[in-house]
């Protein structure tokens, strides 16, 4: 999570105390964003501050610190808390839900009805060694307010027995996405009998996880205006469709804990260690840019009333009172948009620093087309919100349906996880100097409000109106409005009320309510290029930006017309609207790019422009020596034939980013290739479509278009196609071999008529799904980090499982399933360097008497070993059969069954 404190490249100076500092010139807190959030770096544990051996906390002799025990932090009410807070003029902060109906609160969001979620991570720090912390006790709650009084006293667990759950997002009425913790997909949960509780489970989508440290892990997916859902870590984005989940690659947003977007859709991510905002310059699907400055002199100089210096850093971060000197965590963040608190912080950019007990407002500043930010109280030394009390945990924050700005507030002693408060640190000392570490299991959520501004007590009842009750809200003042008014619109798929928004799109004076309309018809596939065009000619430079944005889904979809927009807006008077145009026909690749790009810049001096332009070019130079790189030579052949292939017969139907070509009236010729599981899943599908063609309805979707069968062509061919499409429009899967086609023709020679989606699904190898009741064994077992356990299961997540030592003949791992299946194939990734010399898979219908179905040699990366099926086995083992100079791992283990 964003909370993190400092990340720490070297030893550091300790008042007086130096630990072999390896660059003298350089301040081991001279860290980029960009080198904070290497994941080279995020994989290693950090070098934590050490009490140096044999020092004496009593006598209080260690260079002057006061490290000897003092009286214990002791928690309050949240009456008695509220008078802790230094707020600004006028401003006043209420509870409006706290413990014991909510326990570790990390984020909140609210539905179409106004209901609010809360994401309850009751397995964080609830010891100084992170004790549990992946356990299955965490929940997402819902809570109401249905007596009008402003406290929301009516809730219900609506899922329960979660494993460190990264985000909640609701998702149409009584239904919600989230996933856990070292995993790799995200579920739709929805409550089908109106009880409250959430009592169906469907995979949305997967490729979205990683493993590790639980403040390294996604975070935060938020569907943006634009219609598609960008998370923390991830450089793709997905976007929900009627016909499937789809997804595209996107800039790297440094950022852990925390992801909002302003009015026109830039989505700002908060960064956590580094304790500053990311990805603000321009929305991250373009990438990421560097500009000079953009945070202001003084930014990072917090100004907090806590004066313990409980901070990961040590003293060499603390003021000369004790308090924080440099930002060091930060979490949470909101834009905040609403209508019942002063116009001067709509736009503000809010969020959390937790570590300093305060909540910061960023104001931004436009010059030549980039932005710069600063401490809205720089000048007066303070922040928007301060406390005085050490429990005060701000992590996260929301502009909500009443108008206001809601703060969470975990409310605990200990804010940084396990990996910093290890044995003989100085964070640990500090937290149990004053016992910090005993004060677990509170929560506070705080609405705040402005004098002579009540809130709005209009209740949300999204899920209940019509569409032409809907589109009233995307002209409302609070942005939380427009956007869930957008969004339900798009997931009811009402086509009825696109005149509407033509209108509104075409004639409204209301500037936001035009670009919600805009993408709205967006996301309900009825977007025209005239309105595009309308949109890129406008006075407005807003307005024309938002054409230029909603343009690239035309050009994506095969109108490469599109494209003399790009040209005509790069010479447009304002500096924001030409960047624009040089970002729009850069994330498309259009053709000439470069001479464009080159061509703005020569005519256009501003600084914005200059910036922005040579770093364009600088990509377009990496990309290219990164395409080299990418695979290994035969892959690459693989996916250049691929590709040369899909651009010349496969775009007409499939579309030339893979997301299908439109039909009219919201149907595809084809189905998308971006995102889809079908083509992510087990290769043998797409094989034997291409082999022997495909008709009728696709998992209940109706197409134009039929596949025919392409029999006719040869192995090699048949490979690079599906080798291609599950290595471009941001899918990332295993090649094909024309090995693997030929037996697959072999097998199914007989076949002379198409198949139909349901005769081709019975045929796939299915992938077992792990569940909690399967019985999981190993030989050896290493732990896996700070608070963990020796748990085998972690093969199948992105945690990952490995041998305690190097791996001997015989080591062994084994799987006990509930019920006996057609076992056939195994997959699992065991990372560059710890990969298996040699394995065979044994199955076995007792567990003692097995029976050899398959040996292989191991290799770097991902493992795939197939056999014969052998009959029903409940039973299946996995065994090295040489010596090697390094443990055996795996992760991502899938068993797969006929």
């Amino acid at each position: 999570m964003g909370y993190l404190n400092k990340i720490i490249v070297s030893s550091v100076l300790l008042i007086g105390f130096t630990f072999g500092c390896q660059n003298p010139e350089r301040s081991p807190f001279d860290v980029s964003p960009a080198e904070s959030m290497d994941p080279k770096r995020l994989s290693e544990p950090y070098p934590i501050i050490s009490i140096p051996e044999g020092a004496d906390l009593e006598s209080k002799i260690w260079k002057g610190i006061d490290l000897s025990p003092k009286p214990p932090i002791v928690p309050v009410s949240a009456n008695e808390q509220k008078k802790s807070f230094v707020l600004k003029p006028r401003y006043r902060i209420d509870p409006v839900l706290s413990e014991p109906q909510i326990r570790e609160p990390a984020a909140i969001q609210f539905d179409g009805n106004g209901r609010m979620y809360v994401l309850e991570l009751r397995s964080y720090m609830q010891d100084l060694d992170a004790t549990g912390e992946l356990l299955p006790t965490s929940r997402i709650s819902r809570w109401e307010d249905l007596d009008e009084d402003g406290v929301y006293e009516t809730g219900i667990v609506f899922l329960d027995s979660l494993v460190f759950p990264r985000f909640v997002v609701p998702f149409g009425p009584n239904s919600i996405l989230s996933m856990e913790s070292n995993e790799d997909h995200v579920y739709r949960y929805t409550d089908t009998d109106a009880d409250g509780k959430a009592d169906k489970k469907e995979l949305f989508a997967s490729g979205l996880g990683r493993s590790g440290n639980v403040e390294h892990q996604i975070s935060f997916m938020t569907w943006a205006l634009d219609n598609w859902m960008y998370s923390t870590y991830n450089n793709k984005r997905i976007r929900w469709t009627p016909t499937g989940v789809i997804q595209e690659p996107s800039g790297n947003p440094w950022g852990q804990w925390g992801v909002t977007q302003d009015d026109y859709g830039t989505v700002f991510f908060q960064d956590g260690a580094g304790g500053v905002p990311q990805g603000f310059q321009f929305p991250i699907v373009y990438g990421n840019f560097q500009v000079k400055g953009a945070l202001k002199e003084g930014f990072r100089v917090p100004y907090s009333l806590v004066r313990l210096a409980d901070f990961q850093p040590g003293m060499q971060e603390a003021k000369p009172d004790g308090s924080l000197s440099n930002v060091t965590g930060a979490a949470g963040n909101d834009v905040f948009r609403g209508d019942r608190l002063p116009k001067d912080l709509v736009g503000d950019y809010i969020y959390g620093e937790p570590v300093g007990r305060l909540v910061r407002r960023i104001g931004t500043e436009k010059v030549d087309g980039l932005s710069y930010l600063q401490n809205r109280y720089v000048e007066e030394s303070s922040e928007f919100i301060q406390s005085t009390d050490p429990l005060f945990r701000p992590v996260d924050m929301a502009t909500a349906p009443d108008g206001t700005l809601y703060i969470v507030d975990m409310y605990r002693g200990i804010i940084q996880e396990g990996e910093w408060t290890q044995e003989g640190s100085y964070l640990r000392t500090k937290i149990q100097q004053y016992q910090m570490d005993d004060i677990v299991g509170n929560g506070r959520i705080w609405r705040i409000s402005y004098e002579g501004m009540p809130r709005n007590t209009q209740k949300p009842r999204m899920y209940e109106e019509s569409s032409k009750e809907l589109i009233r809200h995307l002209e409302h003042p609070n942005g939380w409005w427009r956007d869930m008014a957008q969004q339900t619109l798009i997931l009811n798929q009402d086509k009825s009320i696109v005149p509407d928004l033509i209108k509104m799109a075409s004639t409204s004076s209301n500037e936001l309510a035009r670009i919600h309309a805009l993408w709205t018809l967006e996301g309900l596939g009825e977007l025209k290029s005239d309105l595009v065009r309308k949109f890129c000619l406008d006075p407005n430079p807003k307005i024309r930006m938002q054409g230029l944005r909603a343009s690239e889904t035309l050009y994506k979809y095969g109108d490469k017309s599109i494209s003399e927009l790009y040209v005509n807006a790069s010479m447009d008077n304002n500096p924001e609207v030409a960047i624009q145009s040089l970002l729009s026909a850069n994330v498309l690749n259009i053709d000439q790019l470069e001479k464009l790009i080159k061509e703005t810049m020569k005519k256009n001096t501003s600084n914005g422009i200059q910036i922005i332009g040579s770093q364009l070019l600088e990509k377009m130079e990496e990309a290219k020596k990164a395409s080299e790189t990418r695979f290994e030579k035969n892959e690459l052949a693989l996916f250049v034939k691929g590709k040369s292939i899909y651009d010349n017969y496969c775009s007409t139907c499939h579309g030339p980013k893979g997301l299908g070509s439109p039909a009219g009236e919201g149907r595809l010729i084809a189905p998308p290739f971006s995102g889809s599981q079908r083509i992510l899943g087990h290769p043998e599908y797409a094989v034997k479509v291409m082999l022997h063609g495909l008709k009728g309805a696709i998992d209940s979707k109706e197409y134009e278009g039929v596949m025919i069968a392409m029999d006719s062509n040869d192995d090699a061919y048949i490979a690079s196609v599906v080798s291609y499409i599950r290595n471009d429009f941001g899918n990332t899967g295993t090649f094909v071999t024309p090995k693997f086609i030929s037996k697959i023709r072999t097998k199914t020679a007989s076949r002379k008529m198409p198949y139909t989606f349901d005769e081709l699904i019975e045929e796939i190898p299915k992938s077992l799904d792990y569940k909690d009741n399967w019985k999981i064994k190993a030989s050896s077992t290493a732990l896996s980090g700070v608070g963990s356990t020796k748990d085998p299961s972690y093969a199948f997540s992105f945690k990952g499982w490995k041998t305690e030592t190097s791996q001997e003949p015989e080591m062994w791992f084994t799987v006990q399933l509930p019920t006996p299946q057609t076992l056939s194939e195994i997959q699992f990734d065991s990372g560059k360097d710890e990969f298996p010399i040699s394995y065979s898979v044994f199955i076995s219908s007792d567990g003692n008497s097995w029976t050899k179905v398959a040996e292989e040699k191991g290799r770097p990366g991902l493992n795939t070993l197939t056999w014969e099926p052998q009959g029903k086995s409940s039973f299946l083992k996995i065994e090295t059969n040489s010596k090697g100079d390094h443990p055996w791992s795996m992760k991502k283990l899938t068993i797969f069954s006929r």
